[in-house]
């Protein structure tokens, strides 16, 4: 029995029998044939910079490369591939937070099928659009993926249209797995791999493939921790899923939980350093190990990047957050009298200390300050946490009063 992850991530609940054998390493290799001709077998690229933070070779597979962006491609195109004619022309239906909408859309527009996609209300636009432009009606309707995929069910009870669930599927789970063997043949001497786990399609399909191919292998599974909101919309679900749940009891070795600060970190560090764009999801396997969750093996490490379709004006805020935790931002007030040149007297100081002063704000009314005085809020671009303690301590020195904000 995997463990179960931190506290305040998703339940999961104790299950009996085994689910093993309803998909098997055959059904895997089989979806492989199938979504070769379309899907692109992602590279594995070794990161050095993560390596010498965890002590350990680390490798990313990087299916945020994928075609639509995420690895969800795989499952859906085995899925809608393996469909009769007949139920191929009676179209497709699906609900998603996004990734798996695109997908199915995707899918469906290569195979000649109209899709019907259901999404929650405030799904990114990076996600709705995209799923769009493939040719499919996405209707937004709920505030969560379970309000989307209860109104995706009530349309299939009235129409003739097949369900094509994102993670309760046997075909799905297979063509996710198929990510699996492709790690397995690109880095033989793996021993650790470590996967996002939603409602467990992905984490499931790889599992399986691996234990079948690498016995000794060492799989992790890894949760948002957070029981409302999180920047990890793409996995970001109530529960694991049934039949998942039960393939990853069986299947994994362990199950962590991360935080949204640190997936905030690891989606700067992708960034930064490995220059990938990850969305939050995709980042939680870097996240864990960053935060020492995964523990540490000799043999090399792969990290599942599952999908890279973050909005952009999310990734502004998660790359100012993140570069302020890291100490490349500092936000600071202080107070300087109310009279012509003092403000610029105080901006040739910093830009003498060869501080770069990236906005200037002035807070005068509604504030608690003295006549005469203003209250300027300063957000400073820096090197380092330790840079953001010696500018603070070099305007004490020139006489302003200096407060960080949080």
């Amino acid at each position: 029995m995997v463990p179960g992850p931190n506290p305040g991530g998703p339940t999961r609940t104790n299950r009996e029998g085994s689910v093993t054998e309803s998909v098997t390493l055959a059904d895997v290799e089989r979806a492989r044939g199938i979504v070769a001709p379309l899907v692109h077998r992602t590279p594995l690229l070794s990161s050095r910079q993560l390596g010498e933070r965890i002590g350990a070779t680390a490798f990313l597979k990087a299916e945020n490369l994928q075609r639509t962006g995420s690895f969800k491609i795989r499952g859906a195109f085995n899925k809608l591939a393996t469909l009769s004619d007949r139920e191929r022309r009676a179209g497709v239906v699906a609900a998603s937070a996004g990734n798996h909408g695109q997908a199915v859309a995707w899918a469906a527009r290569e195979l000649g099928a109209k899709a019907t996609i259901f999404m929650p209300q405030d799904a990114p636009m990076a996600k709705v659009e995209p799923t769009k432009s493939y040719g499919a009606d996405a209707q937004l309707t709920g505030a969560t993926f379970e309000d989307a995929l209860a109104a995706a069910l009530a349309f299939v009870e009235s129409s003739r249209a097949t369900f094509v669930h994102p993670y309760e599927d046997e075909r799905v789970i297979a063509g996710q797995g198929t990510i699996g063997l492709e790690i397995a043949e690109q880095v033989p001497d793996v021993s650790t791999v470590v996967i996002p786990v939603g409602g467990g399609g992905l984490s499931s399909g790889i599992a399986l493939a691996l234990r079948a191919v690498k016995p000794g292998l060492r799989i992790v599974g890894v949760q948002a921790g957070l029981d409302g909101w999180t920047i990890a919309d793409g996995i970001f679900v109530k529960s694991v899923g049934e039949s998942t749940g039960r393939i990853l009891d069986e299947v994994l070795d362990d199950m962590v939980a991360v935080s949204d600060e640190e997936i905030c970190s690891a989606i700067v560090l992708l960034l930064e350093r490995a220059k990938l764009v990850v969305e939050g999801g995709g980042a939680v396997g870097v996240a864990a190990l960053l935060a020492g969750r995964i523990g540490r093996d000799e043999g090399p490490v792969a990290i599942v990047l599952s999908g890279g379709n973050i909005d952009p004006t999310l990734l502004i805020t998660v790359m100012r957050h993140g570069l302020t935790q890291a100490g490349r931002y500092l936000v600071l007030r202080t107070r300087v009298p109310d009279r012509p040149g003092e403000l610029a007297k105080l901006l040739a100081l910093l830009g003498g200390a060869r501080v770069n002063v990236l906005s200037v704000e002035h807070h005068r009314e509604g504030m608690d300050i003295p006549i005469g005085e203003t209250e300027i809020e300063l957000t400073l671009v820096t090197r380092d946490s330790r840079h953001c303690d010696e500018v603070m301590e070099t305007m004490r020195g020139w006489g302003y009063g200096v407060e960080r904000v949080h």
